[in-house]
């Protein structure tokens, strides 16, 4: 018989998810790839597995245990069977250098590194670091294992920034967060134990972890897919009966352009959703057109909230450009920088609260100060840098950074205005605007392209001045065969300004 203590540590430890599901359906699959079925049994198996190990390598409360692994049931069971034994996750992405890779190990101080012979083969050198290395390939079978216990506010991952610019942070997320933000997306997205979900994303990033999550909370699948290759990705979703399909805009964009994804139906994929960057009209149109029976979510999201707003399937034909409504159970603000708020369609910065804001940036108390405060009324709150505007029915529409609205000739100019004018002409498949420093304007505009077949630099910048008013032109677009991205999966704007110099 369970003792009365177990089913309080299963509704607290996000890792009790896990356990859950295999309670509930153990022969159900978890993981779905070219390796073979992962059943929930199994996978709680492996999970108790790798507890087993770190515990015997001396992990206690609060040490924290990276794991660089590939995507997939070795790496979901590595961070569950972390965070079971009270452990703070750290998932590292298996696509970063090992300098990258040191950084976040030391960093977050791991006592353990959980990895593989086979990811760790692929760098050019040893990693230089003081975590203890834990072979995957030497853990031993499964395991039976209780969840720690845990409260709420209990550190559960900590996840680093992809922001192309400057170091990563530390993002120091509890279990109450990862359990609300699954709850919340999995709610109104509807999902359910007999979904398919690409997993497409690395698990380092918010976005990508999230599937899994609200997979192992619904007890649905994940079809694991590692190509790169557009045409590859779309032959899976067919074969692998996939339901629910998440990508980023550079994702979406590829997608796209691949006869498999667009030319034929896909009558049991039910939810595609968008996050990590904002979907130009244009390109919601062709998603649309290409799969009309699809419900799609154009959602906002940053790691300090993991998810902030959506956008209702239901509300994307009429408003393409919205990034929707605060996430249930949370509340989004539009402030000015006196803290009160602006009027309606007065750009101001997004300030979200409720219980998915995290507990802050690891191990720096200065930049925790800095972006979690205080809203207006006393509640803890994020403080993105994002500038939004929220129009006459309620709907809130992205900006851009604050930091990222570039000021040319006197005018101020979202990037992302630019991108969909761009993106509008028909003629690029890929478009990133970033700025540069004019002694004349104060900033230029650059337009970062990737042509589509058939389309042309002349048609373009005809385009662009019969569409566009004299301060919005771009300055110089620069045409690329492909756009770099960032580990997980972002355009690196880093990679790009430095390109253009």
């Amino acid at each position: 018989m369970t003792s009365p203590a177990v089913a309080p540590n299963r509704t607290r430890n996000a890792a009790g998810l896990l356990w859950d599901a295999a309670e509930r359906t153990p022969g159900a699959p978890a993981f779905v790839s070219d390796e073979g079925t992962t059943t929930y049994a199994e996978l709680a198996a492996r999970a108790g597995a790798f507890a087993r190990a770190l515990r015997d390598e001396g992990v206690r409360p609060d040490d924290r245990v990276a794991v660089l692994l590939e995507r997939g049931p070795d790496a979901a069971a590595a961070w569950f069977g972390a965070v079971a034994v009270g452990a703070i996750g750290v998932l590292v992405n298996d696509a970063l250098r090992p300098r990258q890779v040191e950084y976040v190990l030391g960093h977050a101080g791991a006592r353990v590194l959980v990895a593989s012979a086979s990811v760790l083969a692929r760098h050019p050198r040893a990693l230089r670091t003081e975590a203890r290395m834990v072979d995957a390939g030497d853990v031993a079978p499964g395991e039976t294992w209780t969840p720690a216990d845990a409260t709420k506010d209990t550190a559960a991952q900590i996840v680093y920034t992809s922001g192309s610019t400057g170091l990563p942070k530390g993002v120091l997320l509890s279990h109450g967060n990862l359990r609300a933000c699954a709850a919340a997306v999995a709610g109104y997205q509807g999902l359910r134990a007999e979904d398919r979900t690409a997993s497409l994303l690395p698990f380092s990033s918010v976005y990508g972890f999230n599937q899994l999550l609200c997979a192992v909370a619904t007890g649905g699948a994940l079809v694991v897919e590692a190509s790169p290759l557009a045409s590859t990705i779309a032959r899976t979703l067919r074969a692998r009966l996939v339901t629910v399909l998440a990508a980023v805009p550079p994702l979406w964009h590829q997608l796209l352009q691949a006869p498999e994804f667009i030319a034929a139906p896909m009558p049991l994929l039910r939810v595609m959703q968008n996050a990590g960057g904002h979907l130009p009209r244009e390109t919601v149109a062709r998603l649309r057109h290409a799969h009309p029976h699809v419900a799609l979510f154009l959602q906002y999201g940053m790691t300090e909230v993991m998810r902030s707003t959506c956008l209702a399937p239901e509300e994307v034909d009429r408003r393409p450009g919205s990034i929707g409504h605060a996430i249930p159970g949370a509340a989004v603000e539009v402030l000015r920088p006196d803290g009160t708020p602006c009027a309606r369609d007065e750009a101001g910065e997004l300030v979200h609260h409720g219980p998915t804001v995290a507990l802050g940036y690891w191990n720096d108390p200065a930049a925790t100060a800095r972006t979690f405060r205080p809203a207006p009324g006393g509640t803890r709150a994020v403080h993105s840098g994002d500038l939004v505007r929220r129009d006459g029915d309620g709907f809130l529409h992205f900006v851009g950074r604050r930091d990222g609205v570039i000021k040319t000739l006197g005018y101020r100019v979202g990037p992302d205005e630019v991108a969909d004018v761009l993106f509008a002409s028909g003629q690029v498949d890929e478009a990133v605007v970033t700025a540069e420093t004019d002694v004349a304007r104060g900033q230029r505009i650059v337009a970062h392209v990737v042509l589509r077949g058939g389309g042309t630099l002349e048609a373009l910048c005809v385009f662009c001045r019969a569409e566009m008013p004299r301060w919005m032109h771009p300055a110089r677009i620069e045409l690329h065969d492909r756009l770099p991205r960032t580990p997980a999966g972002k355009y690196d704007l880093e990679a790009l300004r430095h390109a253009a110099v």
